[in-house]
């Protein structure tokens, strides 16, 4: 059943009880869950609200804006659901405005569908093959977490030495990505129930791919210029400013060319046509002797032991028998790291995997 704004607006302002409980974040969510069930195995029932204080007191994105300066101080004062919805403008005459659920909803997938994130990673440069596959449903913030989690998954991570210690990095700079991402939700059409955002990984690039066009005004050719930065979704833009999710308005473009000179990649770039805005980043060509993370794991996880594929996937907590093949186990072998027991038979189904000498001095 969905509260109305002045059902929810009662429920912050009155006392835990027997049928209500805050929980402050959703750190506290096995505890919340066990509420939960407790709830619904009573007669009356009951109301869970997370992110809200024992005080009645809404935190969280509040907190995080004015330690970042952008909002006053004086908010934390009265941060009550009316007092939060008017300064991020998000209701109107009671109502929540469809802004605050993209934002915030817990459940999408019934009243906005285009809530969603396609994740794909494919073999090769083109779409013929896919190795992982995927797709996500949530607000700004869950959506937000599986895509920067995909790419850890399937983006290689270099190390280097700065001031005596190592430091990882992703083969495409983690700020210039989270940028990326968060401007595609920010600044894509939701008035379409059928869009979506994609993210497409290849062997030589990466795609953010978002549904709708830039803002009119704006001329794609002249990007790189000084431009003016005009949110396509003003309260959505807003609201992830002062979360400090948006470095700042109109420096995105910026923030992803200069992490992208920093490490030596091409500038990414931008188009648009056929109703889609896509960002393409650039992979630099695989170095033969880079040992990525996902082969320091397979190394890790076969240490002196003989294994199969569904023994390593195990092992390693993978679902997907592709991606172990083509981002594991294959690269490993190339490197020398990893071979065979039956290399005169590769397609044997007691085929298993070990390491070799030189995989042995990796460990």
């Amino acid at each position: 059943m969905l509260l109305t704004f002045e059902e929810i607006i009662s429920l912050v302002t009155s006392k835990e009880s027997n049928t209500l409980e805050f929980k402050e974040t959703t750190g506290q969510l096995t505890r919340g869950m066990e509420s939960g069930c407790a709830f619904m195995n009573s007669t009356n029932g009951g109301y869970l609200l997370f992110g809200v204080s024992d005080k009645g007191k809404i935190i969280g994105t509040i907190r995080l804006g004015i330690e970042n300066g952008r909002l006053p101080e004086s908010i934390i004062e009265n941060t009550s659901i009316p007092v939060l919805s008017d300064k991020l403008d998000l209701a109107d005459n009671g109502s929540f405005k469809n802004a605050a659920a993209v934002l915030f909803a817990r459940k999408t997938s019934s009243h906005f569908p285009q809530c969603k994130l396609r994740l794909a990673r494919f073999k090769g440069n083109n779409r013929m093959e896919f190795i992982d596959n995927a797709q996500m449903e949530g607000n700004i913030f869950v959506l937000f977490d599986e895509a920067m989690s995909f790419f850890f998954k399937h983006l290689s991570l270099s190390g280097k030495i700065i001031k005596a210690e190592r430091e990882e990095e992703l083969a495409i700079p983690y700020k210039a990505l989270r940028e990326a991402v968060i401007n595609a939700f920010c600044h894509r059409d939701y008035s379409n129930p059928g869009g979506s955002t994609g993210i497409a990984i290849y062997d030589d690039k990466v795609e953010i791919i978002n549904p709708g066009k830039l803002p009119k005004g704006i001329d794609i050719n002249n990007l790189k210029s000084p431009h003016k930065s005009i949110p396509n979704n003003p309260l959505i833009a807003n609201v992830l400013y002062r979360r400090k999710m948006l470095e700042s308005w109109g420096r995105g473009l910026d923030l992803m060319y200069s992490e992208c000179k920093r490490v030596g990649l091409p500038i990414p770039t931008l188009s648009d046509n056929q109703g889609e805005v896509v960002v393409t980043f650039y992979l630099k060509e695989q170095v033969t002797e880079q040992v990525t993370e996902q082969v320091m794991s397979l190394i890790k996880a076969l240490s002196d032991k003989e294994m199969s594929i569904k023994e390593i996937l195990e092992a390693l907590s993978l679902k997907h028998r592709p991606a172990l093949l083509y981002d594991y186990i294959q690269p490993a072998m190339q490197l020398g790291f990893v071979e065979q027991t039956q290399p005169d038979s590769p397609k044997s189904p007691t085929q298993k995997y070990r390491l070799t000498d030189k995989g042995k001095k990796m460990i």
